[in-house]
Protein backbone atom coordinates (compact mmCIF):
# COMPACT_ATOMS: atom_id res chain seq x y z
CA UNK A 1 0.00 0.00 0.00
CA UNK A 2 1.22 3.47 -0.89
CA UNK A 3 2.18 6.11 2.04
CA UNK A 4 -0.03 8.36 1.11
CA UNK A 5 -3.16 5.98 0.85
CA UNK A 6 -2.29 4.83 4.31
CA UNK A 7 -2.19 8.15 6.23
CA UNK A 8 -5.95 8.79 4.56
CA UNK A 9 -8.55 8.02 7.47
CA UNK A 10 -11.01 5.28 6.65
CA UNK A 11 -14.35 6.18 5.99
CA UNK A 12 -15.22 4.49 10.17
CA UNK A 13 -12.77 7.36 11.49
CA UNK A 14 -14.56 10.19 9.21
CA UNK A 15 -17.88 9.10 10.61
CA UNK A 16 -16.91 8.54 13.93
CA UNK A 17 -14.96 12.24 14.07
CA UNK A 18 -18.48 13.54 12.28
CA UNK A 19 -20.28 12.09 15.66
CA UNK A 20 -17.73 13.66 18.08
CA UNK A 21 -17.54 17.36 15.97
CA UNK A 22 -22.04 17.46 16.01
CA UNK A 23 -21.98 16.37 20.18
CA UNK A 24 -19.24 18.81 20.83
CA UNK A 25 -21.42 21.33 18.94
CA UNK A 26 -24.51 20.31 21.08
CA UNK A 27 -22.52 20.75 24.35
CA UNK A 28 -21.24 24.22 23.41
CA UNK A 29 -24.97 25.42 21.95
CA UNK A 30 -26.50 23.50 25.85
CA UNK A 31 -23.81 26.07 27.52
CA UNK A 32 -24.94 29.01 25.79
CA UNK A 33 -28.01 28.64 26.05
CA UNK A 34 -27.51 28.09 29.84
CA UNK A 35 -25.44 31.27 30.30
CA UNK A 36 -28.36 33.21 28.66
CA UNK A 37 -31.04 31.77 30.90
CA UNK A 38 -28.94 32.56 33.96
CA UNK A 39 -28.04 35.85 32.58
CA UNK A 40 -31.76 36.93 31.70
CA UNK A 41 -33.22 35.40 35.40
CA UNK A 42 -29.99 37.51 36.93
CA UNK A 43 -30.21 40.87 35.70
CA UNK A 44 -33.98 41.60 36.52
CA UNK A 45 -32.86 40.58 40.58
CA UNK A 46 -29.53 43.24 40.06
CA UNK A 47 -32.02 45.77 38.84
CA UNK A 48 -34.83 44.99 41.57
CA UNK A 49 -31.88 45.60 44.13
CA UNK A 50 -31.61 49.21 43.02
CA UNK A 51 -28.76 51.38 44.97
CA UNK A 52 -28.43 49.39 47.81
CA UNK A 53 -27.54 46.23 45.99
CA UNK A 54 -25.03 48.70 43.57
CA UNK A 55 -23.11 50.06 46.99
CA UNK A 56 -22.72 46.23 48.02
CA UNK A 57 -21.25 45.77 44.71
CA UNK A 58 -18.61 48.58 45.25
CA UNK A 59 -17.77 47.50 48.49
CA UNK A 60 -17.29 44.01 47.20
CA UNK A 61 -14.76 45.16 44.27
CA UNK A 62 -13.15 47.03 46.83
CA UNK A 63 -12.50 44.71 49.24
CA UNK A 64 -11.53 42.36 46.40
CA UNK A 65 -8.89 45.14 45.39
CA UNK A 66 -7.34 45.24 49.14
CA UNK A 67 -6.88 41.49 49.06
CA UNK A 68 -5.37 41.36 46.11
CA UNK A 69 -3.24 44.05 46.79
CA UNK A 70 -2.58 42.10 50.50
CA UNK A 71 -1.33 39.10 48.21
CA UNK A 72 0.98 41.62 46.23
CA UNK A 73 -1.20 41.18 43.40
CA UNK A 74 -0.41 44.61 40.71
CA UNK A 75 -3.81 46.95 40.25
CA UNK A 76 -5.21 47.32 37.34
CA UNK A 77 -5.09 50.59 35.67
CA UNK A 78 -8.81 51.53 36.97
CA UNK A 79 -7.71 51.12 40.65
CA UNK A 80 -5.14 53.06 40.11
CA UNK A 81 -6.59 55.78 38.78
CA UNK A 82 -8.67 56.12 41.26
CA UNK A 83 -6.26 55.59 43.97
CA UNK A 84 -5.74 59.57 44.09
CA UNK A 85 -9.48 60.48 43.93
CA UNK A 86 -10.07 57.63 46.93
CA UNK A 87 -7.31 59.11 48.72
CA UNK A 88 -8.50 62.69 48.28
CA UNK A 89 -11.75 61.92 49.56
CA UNK A 90 -10.39 60.17 52.70
CA UNK A 91 -7.85 62.76 53.57
CA UNK A 92 -11.59 65.19 53.42
CA UNK A 93 -13.11 62.67 55.80
CA UNK A 94 -10.54 62.89 58.09
CA UNK A 95 -10.21 66.52 57.95
CA UNK A 96 -14.03 66.82 58.40
CA UNK A 97 -13.94 64.55 61.26
CA UNK A 98 -10.75 66.30 63.17
CA UNK A 99 -12.71 69.79 62.94
CA UNK A 100 -15.40 68.63 64.56
CA UNK A 101 -13.93 66.98 67.14
CA UNK A 102 -11.74 70.15 67.48
CA UNK A 103 -15.29 71.93 67.45
CA UNK A 104 -16.80 69.53 70.11
CA UNK A 105 -13.35 69.93 71.77
CA UNK A 106 -13.98 73.70 71.91
CA UNK A 107 -17.66 73.48 73.11
CA UNK A 108 -16.57 71.02 75.90
CA UNK A 109 -13.65 73.35 77.23
CA UNK A 110 -16.02 76.28 77.35
CA UNK A 111 -18.55 74.53 79.88
CA UNK A 112 -15.48 73.89 81.97
CA UNK A 113 -15.21 75.70 85.22
CA UNK A 114 -12.03 76.95 85.88
CA UNK A 115 -9.69 74.84 88.32
CA UNK A 116 -10.17 76.34 91.89
CA UNK A 117 -13.21 77.99 91.31
CA UNK A 118 -15.72 75.11 91.25
CA UNK A 119 -19.33 76.76 92.01
CA UNK A 120 -20.41 75.69 95.62
CA UNK A 121 -24.01 74.94 96.19
CA UNK A 122 -25.50 78.17 98.06
CA UNK A 123 -27.45 77.62 101.15
CA UNK A 124 -31.39 77.25 101.49
CA UNK A 125 -32.66 80.09 101.79
CA UNK A 126 -33.95 80.00 105.53
CA UNK A 127 -37.88 81.04 106.03
CA UNK A 128 -38.52 84.14 107.82
CA UNK A 129 -40.33 82.97 111.49
CA UNK A 130 -43.62 85.13 111.31
CA UNK A 131 -43.12 87.37 114.41
CA UNK A 132 -45.72 86.14 117.18
CA UNK A 133 -48.80 88.40 117.16
CA UNK A 134 -48.11 91.24 119.40
CA UNK A 135 -50.75 91.17 122.13
CA UNK A 136 -53.04 94.27 122.46
CA UNK A 137 -52.85 96.24 124.96
CA UNK A 138 -56.76 97.16 126.26
CA UNK A 139 -57.60 100.45 126.92
CA UNK A 140 -58.95 100.63 130.02
CA UNK A 141 -61.47 102.90 132.05
CA UNK A 142 -62.51 103.13 135.20
CA UNK A 143 -65.05 101.24 136.57
CA UNK A 144 -67.27 103.25 138.47
CA UNK A 145 -67.44 106.83 138.05
CA UNK A 146 -66.68 107.86 141.39
CA UNK A 147 -63.06 108.08 142.53
CA UNK A 148 -61.86 107.14 145.79
CA UNK A 149 -60.56 103.30 147.50
CA UNK A 150 -62.06 101.98 150.78
CA UNK A 151 -60.11 97.94 151.53
CA UNK A 152 -56.80 97.57 149.63
CA UNK A 153 -54.88 94.21 148.26
CA UNK A 154 -53.57 92.24 150.62
CA UNK A 155 -55.35 93.88 153.82
CA UNK A 156 -56.02 91.46 156.57
CA UNK A 157 -59.56 91.90 158.78
CA UNK A 158 -62.47 90.12 160.43
CA UNK A 159 -64.39 89.89 156.67
CA UNK A 160 -61.61 87.85 155.01
CA UNK A 161 -60.65 84.32 155.64
CA UNK A 162 -57.13 85.15 153.87
CA UNK A 163 -56.09 88.83 152.91
CA UNK A 164 -57.42 91.19 150.45
CA UNK A 165 -58.03 90.00 147.31
CA UNK A 166 -58.76 93.07 145.59
CA UNK A 167 -60.21 97.02 146.08
CA UNK A 168 -63.15 98.61 147.20
CA UNK A 169 -64.72 101.55 145.66
CA UNK A 170 -67.12 102.62 148.49
CA UNK A 171 -70.38 104.14 146.13
CA UNK A 172 -73.75 103.80 146.47
CA UNK A 173 -76.07 101.10 145.88
CA UNK A 174 -77.33 101.16 142.30
CA UNK A 175 -74.50 103.11 140.74
CA UNK A 176 -73.69 101.93 137.09
CA UNK A 177 -70.63 99.50 136.66
CA UNK A 178 -68.74 99.65 133.45
CA UNK A 179 -66.71 97.32 131.33
CA UNK A 180 -63.31 98.34 132.12
CA UNK A 181 -61.76 96.97 128.71
CA UNK A 182 -63.05 95.41 125.45
CA UNK A 183 -63.81 91.55 126.02
CA UNK A 184 -66.34 88.87 126.81
CA UNK A 185 -68.76 89.17 129.86
CA UNK A 186 -69.71 85.91 131.78
CA UNK A 187 -72.00 86.05 135.07
CA UNK A 188 -72.16 83.70 138.17
CA UNK A 189 -73.20 83.54 141.59
CA UNK A 190 -70.61 83.10 144.70
CA UNK A 191 -71.51 82.52 148.45
CA UNK A 192 -68.44 85.04 149.85
CA UNK A 193 -68.28 87.37 146.29
CA UNK A 194 -72.37 87.32 145.73
CA UNK A 195 -73.66 88.16 142.35
CA UNK A 196 -70.61 88.86 140.36
CA UNK A 197 -69.56 89.44 136.26
CA UNK A 198 -66.47 88.90 134.77
CA UNK A 199 -64.72 90.23 132.16
CA UNK A 200 -62.32 88.35 129.87
CA UNK A 201 -60.08 91.27 127.94
CA UNK A 202 -58.25 90.01 124.40
CA UNK A 203 -54.89 89.21 126.07
CA UNK A 204 -56.80 86.74 128.50
CA UNK A 205 -56.59 89.25 131.80
CA UNK A 206 -59.83 88.87 133.44
CA UNK A 207 -61.42 91.77 135.74
CA UNK A 208 -63.94 90.86 138.55
CA UNK A 209 -66.83 92.77 139.21
CA UNK A 210 -68.74 91.47 142.63
CA UNK A 211 -71.38 91.88 145.14
CA UNK A 212 -73.19 93.51 142.34
CA UNK A 213 -77.34 94.52 142.70
CA UNK A 214 -78.51 93.29 139.25
CA UNK A 215 -76.71 92.29 135.73
CA UNK A 216 -77.79 94.76 132.70
CA UNK A 217 -75.45 92.53 130.33
CA UNK A 218 -75.33 88.76 131.43
CA UNK A 219 -73.19 87.67 128.78
CA UNK A 220 -71.17 88.22 125.17
CA UNK A 221 -68.89 90.69 124.08
CA UNK A 222 -68.99 94.42 125.26
CA UNK A 223 -66.54 97.55 124.55
CA UNK A 224 -65.28 99.88 127.13
CA UNK A 225 -67.42 101.85 128.73
CA UNK A 226 -70.01 99.93 128.31
CA UNK A 227 -72.86 99.79 131.66
CA UNK A 228 -72.90 95.73 132.56
CA UNK A 229 -74.30 96.13 135.92
CA UNK A 230 -74.90 97.97 139.50
CA UNK A 231 -73.66 98.05 142.59
CA UNK A 232 -74.59 96.23 145.51
CA UNK A 233 -73.86 94.54 148.79
CA UNK A 234 -74.87 91.11 147.86
CA UNK A 235 -72.75 87.83 149.28
CA UNK A 236 -70.15 88.49 152.32
CA UNK A 237 -70.79 92.03 151.90
CA UNK A 238 -70.97 94.73 155.28
CA UNK A 239 -72.76 97.75 152.60
CA UNK A 240 -73.28 99.03 148.98
CA UNK A 241 -69.71 98.91 147.26
CA UNK A 242 -67.96 97.28 144.47
CA UNK A 243 -65.24 95.03 145.07
CA UNK A 244 -63.19 94.94 141.97
CA UNK A 245 -59.60 92.27 140.98
CA UNK A 246 -57.53 91.82 138.38
CA UNK A 247 -56.50 88.22 137.46
CA UNK A 248 -53.82 88.16 134.58
CA UNK A 249 -54.46 85.02 132.22
CA UNK A 250 -53.29 82.12 134.07
CA UNK A 251 -52.71 83.56 137.55
CA UNK A 252 -54.16 84.41 140.94
CA UNK A 253 -55.56 87.76 141.86
CA UNK A 254 -52.96 91.01 141.88
CA UNK A 255 -53.07 93.99 143.27
CA UNK A 256 -55.49 96.71 140.42
CA UNK A 257 -54.01 99.71 141.93
CA UNK A 258 -50.72 98.71 139.92
CA UNK A 259 -52.51 97.91 136.87
CA UNK A 260 -54.83 101.09 136.57
CA UNK A 261 -51.62 103.31 137.10
CA UNK A 262 -50.01 101.32 134.56
CA UNK A 263 -52.77 102.12 131.95
CA UNK A 264 -52.49 106.04 132.96
CA UNK A 265 -55.87 106.12 135.69
CA UNK A 266 -55.57 106.51 139.55
CA UNK A 267 -58.72 105.59 141.06
CA UNK A 268 -57.50 106.76 144.31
Amino acid sequence: MAPEAAARPTRAELRLAAREQSRAQRRGAAKAATRTALLRVALPSVAALGVAAAAAITVTGQADQQRAQAAGRVPTQAAADDAPDNAAAGAAAAQAVAAGDRAQASRGDARLPLAGAQPTDAPAAQPTPEPAPEQVKPKVVMPVAQHGLGELFGEAGTHWANRHTGIDFPVDGGSQVMAVADGTIRTQWNPFYGYMSILKMSDGTEAWFCHLRAYKIRKGPVKQGDVIAFVGSSGNSTGPHLHFEIRPAGSGPVDPLPWFLANGLDPR
